[in-house]
């Protein structure tokens, strides 16, 4: 019974980081050529646009959901704000933001 016990709680171990995001912080060129920078803020991520037109700009906050990320998206031209989520594919966030959860776009970053 222990042995299937230990067994057990690695096979969950694995399935844990299997399903974990890939980490979203760092540097990401935006398709406008601007480069946004994910970093740690409290229990979530802070998206801030450091160069380009819009520098000094929010871009959003998002939290881990396990195999991606969900929280809001800022559009740094008009500052309006959207639910969002993203999810990396290799050196790609993909990011999804939604109004009314209809209208929805998504944009390609890619590391920069």
């Amino acid at each position: 019974m222990k042995r299937f016990a230990l067994a057990a709680m690695a096979i969950m171990s694995f399935s844990t980081v299997s399903l974990a995001a890939e980490p979203i912080v760092g540097k990401w060129r935006a398709p406008g050529g601007g480069i946004v920078e994910v970093s740690a803020c409290g229990n979530a991520f802070c998206a801030e646009v450091i160069s380009g037109q819009h520098a000094g700009k929010s871009a959003g906050q998002m939290s881990s959901n396990g195999s991606g990320y969900e929280g809001t998206v800022t559009d740094p031209r008009d500052d309006r704000t959207y639910q969002g989520t993203a999810v990396i594919e290799g050196n790609q966030l993909k990011l999804t933001g939604c109004a009314l959860s209809i209208f929805c776009k998504t944009q390609v970053w890619t590391r920069a």
